[in-house]
């Protein structure tokens, strides 16, 4: 059996006419009868009732009809899949993000994906912005979400925002006053897991006049934000994140006149070619915080 006889019986099968049939096959009627002829030999059924006024389907021939139906739609649906394949739009999309990304507008991005490549599976690595960097350049992620500066020729950089810090502590803190935080515990990013963003927080307290006292350090937001809201200390950390963990007993305190930003990028090789990549930088408007 060849596609070509499930083709011809299925078109005969709705018609119920072999030469209008053969006529939409744009072939003569004799090779059409002769191609039927050997699928009901092969199957060793009678498909059809035909005398010279009309032609009918047998109950073999209605039940195969739709057999060929559904195989059809199937044969379809496996062609576009190996055209999706073949034009990589199908597989695995690998995404970096540090913790203090939105994540609301990760989602966004998600779904304007899954709209786009319906196939495509993605998978999400929170990283700091050093292991992106490295995972970017042996091509182990397809786009990363980190921190500035990516000092690398081989990676193509797109500025997102420039996230300001924020002080915060917890609801029932006592105060804030810039002669007391050198006085007060300090929780922050571990300093060789996020050496700029320590460095940028250092540099923050030095504008403010003080050295941290930096006694506990994490390496995700939400580790640093559990141990503030608890009373272990208080932390500065990017203004973005306000907003990211509702749930938490903690107060954010803006610093006035402290300019002292971090700076949130989109990276991505240089000589990747992965199609969702373009789709990813025309939604990353989703992550901008302003």
């Amino acid at each position: 059996m060849e596609l070509r006889h499930l083709v011809y019986f299925k078109t005969v099968a709705e018609l119920l006419h072999f030469s209008k049939a053969a006529e939409r096959l744009h072939i003569s009627q004799p090779p059409l009868t002769r191609q039927i002829k050997e699928l009901e030999t092969e199957l060793g059924v009678l498909l059809f009732h035909r005398n010279n006024k009309r032609v009918t389907l047998t109950e073999a021939g209605r039940y195969f009809l739709n057999e060929c139906g559904e195989l059809m739609q199937r044969l379809e649906r496996s062609k576009q899949l190996v055209k999706q394949i073949h034009e990589s739009v199908s597989g695995e999309f690998q995404i970096g993000y540090i913790s203090s990304t939105p994540l609301s507008g990760l989602a966004k991005i998600l779904q304007q994906l899954r709209v786009e490549y319906p196939l495509l599976k993605t998978r999400l690595y929170e990283l700091s912005t050093a292991k992106q960097i490295k995972a970017l350049k042996e091509g182990k992620l397809d786009v990363g979400i980190l921190r500035a500066p990516i000092d690398s020729i081989h990676l193509a950089v797109k500025s997102l925002w420039q996230d300001p810090f924020v002080l915060v502590c917890a609801d029932d803190h006592f105060g804030t006053q810039t002669e007391d935080l050198a006085k007060i515990d300090f929780i922050s990013y571990n300093s060789r897991y996020a050496p700029h963003y320590h460095q940028q927080f250092v540099a923050c307290c030095h504008r403010m006049g003080f050295e941290p006292q930096v006694v506990h350090e994490c390496n995700n937001m939400h580790s640093m934000l559990r141990l503030v809201e608890h009373g272990l200390g208080i932390a500065l950390v990017p203004a973005s994140i306000r907003g990211q963990y509702p749930f938490l007993h903690v107060k954010f305190i803006e610093l006035k006149g402290i300019a002292v930003y971090t700076e949130i990028v989109m990276a991505y090789h240089r000589r990747t070619e992965h199609p969702a990549l373009e789709s990813f930088k025309e939604c990353s408007k989703f992550l901008a915080v302003t």
